[in-house]
């Protein structure tokens, strides 16, 4: 094991608008920072080409995890599902809910961090303004920090600034990190995997949840004066 480096972070990175401003976030707080991200046969995998050129920009180095075919269940990765429908296992849940995902990738991260010699790892999870997925919330990146701080002995810190922030809070945070062109127009948010269709918020179609809150998260923004 890496000697470990109280000044360091590992950002989970998919390249869209929420772990794109914890990338920018982490980097004021912390001396160096690294990326990872996860190809898990995602609908919109462009999001992992935007992913790289964002984190060459912000001269992050960025590690890519190849896990296709260890998730199921969801529009995401059963690409002919509509992800605006409702999830067919339990309908209180929308399409593009994918099952243990982030069980998984803050398990990973968790031992990436550690052959880094890292104890502090950043997500983009919030449970304020999202598309109600139980492992966005607090409680379960609390009991993930648990279990990963006992299944590696390291005091592992799992930090989520967007935990209780609403999508509009989101991109007045971005502006105030500096980050605001860059998550405007170089991060993917949509669902259906659009990147050649540019809005006043970026790029995508409102075919989808996730472009949709985006979109709406903008106008509050720009409407309130933050952006």
């Amino acid at each position: 094991m890496s000697a470990v480096s109280p000044s360091s972070a590992l950002v989970l990175f998919s390249g869209g608008q929420d772990s794109t401003t914890c990338l920018y976030w982490a980097k004021q707080r912390f001396e160096r920072v690294e990326a990872i991200g996860f190809d898990y046969g995602q609908k919109h995998r462009v999001e992992l080409e935007q992913a790289q050129r964002i984190a060459d920009l912000a001269k992050v180095r960025f590690t890519v995890f190849d896990i296709r075919g260890t998730l199921s269940g969801s529009a995401l990765t059963e690409h002919y599902k509509d992800v605006s429908a409702q999830h067919d296992k339990n309908a209180a849940l929308p399409a593009s809910f994918v099952p243990a995902r982030n069980a998984l990738f803050l398990t990973l991260a968790a031992g990436h961090a550690y052959n880094l010699g890292i104890q502090d790892l950043v997500g983009g999870m919030c449970q304020t303004d999202y598309s109600g997925y139980p492992d966005c919330r607090r409680v379960f990146v609390d009991a993930m920090q648990t279990a990963m701080s006992l299944a590696t002995a390291v005091d592992l810190r799992f930090h989520t600034p967007l935990m209780y922030l609403t999508k509009a809070e989101t991109w007045r945070l971005a502006k105030e990190l500096g980050a605001f062109e860059v998550v405007r127009d170089l991060t993917h948010t949509d669902y259906n995997g659009d990147h050649t269709t540019y809005n006043e918020w970026g790029y995508g179609k409102l075919d989808n949840p996730a472009s949709e809150l985006r979109a709406k998260g903008y106008f509050e923004a720009k409407a309130n004066g933050w952006i």
